[in-house]
């Protein structure tokens, strides 16, 4: 049994764990915040990929230093990376251009060009098994093409985020099936690019992305130079990683049928492990592989903790001010509906979406009120997957909650009324951190398959297990549908 590093390099910040395979405890943890590049245009998000690099740096010295003599234990390090983003790379190996985000909503009118060449919705979803959403990787590598053409005559190499920190840890560039499923390029049912997709927006395309291995293979082994630097020992393997989605399946044990887990971050996810490809032929539920080699449908919002975090800063409150103040209001806050689309959404697909708040009335229009509006209308907006999920045949026995809202121990409750299931959190709630540092100690212990080791340390805390309420889950199904309208009403108006 070995220490390993599990390191979640996401949006908000990069997170850097050791985990005790024995104790089943975390030893040392450390966390590097940042933001987004300012001053950028409407809808367009990016991140210098060196912000990532130096956090990698940061938190891993941290870690090292809090193991003290215990760092020679690590035999292993896994990476979890916020999916989708576009690291674009010279034929050195150099980043080219900050990259763009999941979040990036710019690419609309090359994702309507890609649409459009293959037929429609339908066309694309034969390829590759989703549709082209502005969040996924392959209408970025487009727009470079079409709006920075000197930069795109540089590329060579395609990387997604947690591929760009393996590369800094091996030298080695690929990419595993999990990761590569959300680029918009990989046919999920097959796991080969998809060449047809690939030439329309560029015959040379295909020769600059990397091979695609197995996500159950070791990547390679950690730069000399670079455990020299941390105090890490020779020969520390590195793993295949994955996309933030597919780390936290492994982290909270989402690894065989019948278990969903649900994601309150940044933005929101709900997925679940299948032993097929799940594929929505209207294209709302993502068709993603995961990183066992199964596959992982996945709905995706963009609007979480976005949204709590503004009403938060709003009235200046602490995290408990906030639960406080939406604890004393009743479920369904009292007709008051927010659709929290502040940056576009995904799920429903609306990059141009914004917020709104409806049925505000003089009983409504407090704090507490808004508070509490918010919360359910991001946690509806997730439900509005779920019940998609359904539809294709996936159907939980459980949710496991993960992520920042699931510390709150309201956010728990709504979630399983909202949900219309139990709902229970992980010992470790750094989801994907853990899944990461599980995969990798799978390939140094292979006598365990991943699936294996998730189901022996994902420990879950059954004294935070929430049962739905029959009451409020009926309330909650009359508001998700009133959402669901009004939506869709705003949207054949024009409005989004």
């Amino acid at each position: 049994m070995a220490i390993t590093l599990g390191i979640d390099c996401g949006t908000q910040s990069t997170k850097t764990i050791a985990f005790d395979s024995v104790t089943r405890r975390v030893l040392a943890q450390a966390s590097r915040a940042y933001d987004v590049l300012p001053g950028l245009p409407a809808g367009a998000m990016e991140q210098h990929p060196a912000t990532w690099a130096d956090a990698l740096d940061a938190t891993i010295r941290e870690v090292t230093l809090q193991l003290g003599s215990r760092a020679d234990e690590v035999k292993a390090i896994g990476v979890s990376g916020q999916q989708h983003g576009f690291v674009p790379l010279d034929a050195k190996g150099q980043v080219i251009r900050p990259a763009k985000l999941w979040c990036d909503t710019s690419t609309v009118d090359e994702c309507d060009e890609i649409t459009r060449h293959f037929g429609g919705m339908t066309g694309v979803i034969d390829h590759v098994g989703n549709a082209m959403l502005p969040g996924y990787t392959a209408p970025k590598i487009l727009w470079l093409k079409r709006k920075e053409p000197e930069n795109f005559r540089k590329l060579q190499h395609v990387l997604l985020p947690h591929d760009y920190l393996n590369f800094i840890l091996t030298g080695k560039m690929s990419m595993e099936y999990g990761d590569a499923s959300g680029t918009a390029l990989l046919d999920v049912r097959t796991r080969t690019w998809s060449r047809p997709v690939a030439n329309f927006i560029d015959p040379h395309l295909i020769e600059m992305l990397p091979e695609l291995k197995s996500s159950r293979q070791p990547l390679g082994e950690l730069k000399p130079d670079l455990a020299a630097a941390w105090g890490l020992p020779k020969g520390v393997l590195v793993s295949a990683g994955g996309g933030d989605n597919m780390m936290g399946a492994i982290g909270t044990s989402n690894v065989t049928p019948g278990c969903i887990t649900a994601s309150l971050g940044t933005s929101g996810t709900l997925y679940a492990c299948m032993d097929r490809p799940v594929i929505d032929p209207e294209g709302e539920i993502a068709a993603f592989c995961d990183s066992t080699d199964a596959w992982l449908p996945l709905l995706c919002t963009m609007n979480v903790t976005v949204a709590t975090e503004q009403v938060r800063k709003l009235f200046g409150w602490q995290h408990d001010d906030y639960e406080t103040a939406a604890a004393a209001i009743p479920a369904g806050a009292d007709s008051l509906l927010f659709l929290p689309y502040l940056q576009g959404e995904r799920t429903p697909n609306l990059p141009g979406g914004s917020g709104v708040l409806h049925g505000l009335t003089t009983r409504n229009w407090t704090p507490g009120h808004l508070a509490r509006a918010t919360m359910e209308g991001v946690t509806l907006g997730m439900a509005y997957g779920l019940e998609r999920l359904g539809a294709l045949g996936v159907k939980p026995r459980e949710i496991r909650l993960t992520g920042g809202g699931s510390r709150s121990k309201l956010w728990r409750q709504m979630c399983a009324d909202i949900f219309g299931a139990p709902v229970i959190t992980m010992a470790c709630p750094e989801g994907a951190a853990l899944g990461a540092a599980i995969q990798a100690l799978a390939v140094v212990e292979t006598e365990k398959s991943v699936a294996d080791w998730a189901a022996q340390l994902a420990e879950t805390r059954e004294d935070e297990r929430a049962e739905p309420q029959r009451e409020r889950v009926a309330i909650y199904r009359e508001i998700l549908a009133r959402q669901t309208r009004l939506t869709r009403d705003l949207t054949r108006g024009g409005h989004f």
